[in-house]
């Protein structure tokens, strides 16, 4: 019984390190940003200190765990950027599909976007320095000291927390956001990569984001289309827009589903072939 509360007093110690050392190192990057940059150049900077923090410390720990982690963040590169490309586009298409055929969700406005092109990159380097933040080196740990569900429900609660604006907006949301975390873990266990994840997370908040103007990132982050949600709330997402409707949340079930038989029948075939 010692051994095991020792054990988890120190997961819980190297989870919280992890997160403050992160987070301290991160936080004063800031203030070296200079204010005259443009609003693109800015938004980079701010995306590009988080990651590289994110990258050192996850260095750092790996390190410090004598490399015993598998940190499985390359793997298999090109088929894994097929699957993640693929399934973003699935994933953002038909949410965004059903709501405009729906009449919930409607394109009102284009703008112009100097510098898009920085834009687009900000938000991959945001989508990868969450994924691995959350699924690289706390998940493989968790996962290496314990088992796959007891790192899945970690990272998730974690995930969900890190998204703590959902909460404020109502049940609907914030089930999107953890589901959305399960749908980017059994990606990741399916594909043994944080390669596709990420793509499908950046193609969701670029697409969605960035493009249509239907999911909430930065405030400071501008979108190509000027989109309108009306109608039934439930529906619609209210104020959290595509985020908030409960047809992302039938569709990450879907989703999770349909990874959840693709990993189940390649380790029946893998046993098989025993």
């Amino acid at each position: 019984m010692k051994t095991k509360i020792k054990k988890i007093l120190i997961t819980t110690g190297k989870i919280l390190l992890f997160f403050i050392g992160w987070s301290l190192l991160t936080v004063p990057a800031f203030l070296l940003i200079p204010d005259t940059l443009s609003g693109a150049a800015w938004r980079f900077l701010s995306e590009m200190f988080p990651f590289l923090s994110i990258v050192g410390f996850t260095v750092l720990f790996w390190l410090f765990e004598k490399k015993r982690i598998k940190l499985c963040i390359v793997t298999y590169p090109v088929k894994n950027i097929v699957i993640g490309v693929l399934a973003g586009i699935i994933w953002i298409g038909a949410a965004a599909g059903i709501l405009m055929i729906s009449g919930t969700m409607k394109i009102v406005a284009y703008n112009s976007v100097p510098m898009l092109w920085l834009w687009i990159i900000s938000v991959f380097i945001n989508a990868a320095m969450q994924e691995l933040l959350v699924r690289g080196y706390l998940y493989q740990m968790l996962k290496t000291d314990y088992n796959v569900f007891a790192a899945a429900i970690v990272t998730t609660a974690l995930f969900t927390l890190m998204h703590g604006g959902a909460f404020e907006a109502g049940i609907i949301p914030v089930m999107n956001v953890l589901t959305m975390s399960i749908l980017m873990t059994v990606v990741m266990e399916y594909t043994q990569s944080l390669i596709a994840p990420v793509i499908m997370h950046f193609i969701w908040n670029c697409a969605g984001a960035v493009i249509l103007g239907g999911v909430n990132l930065a405030d400071d982050y501008p979108s190509l289309c000027t989109s309108e949600f009306t109608g039934n709330e439930l529906i619609a997402g209210g104020a959290p827009k595509i985020e908030g409707s409960i047809v992302v949340l039938v569709l990450n079930i879907l989703l999770i589903s349909g990874f959840v038989f693709l990993l189940k029948r390649r380790k029946i075939i893998s046993s098989q072939r025993i």
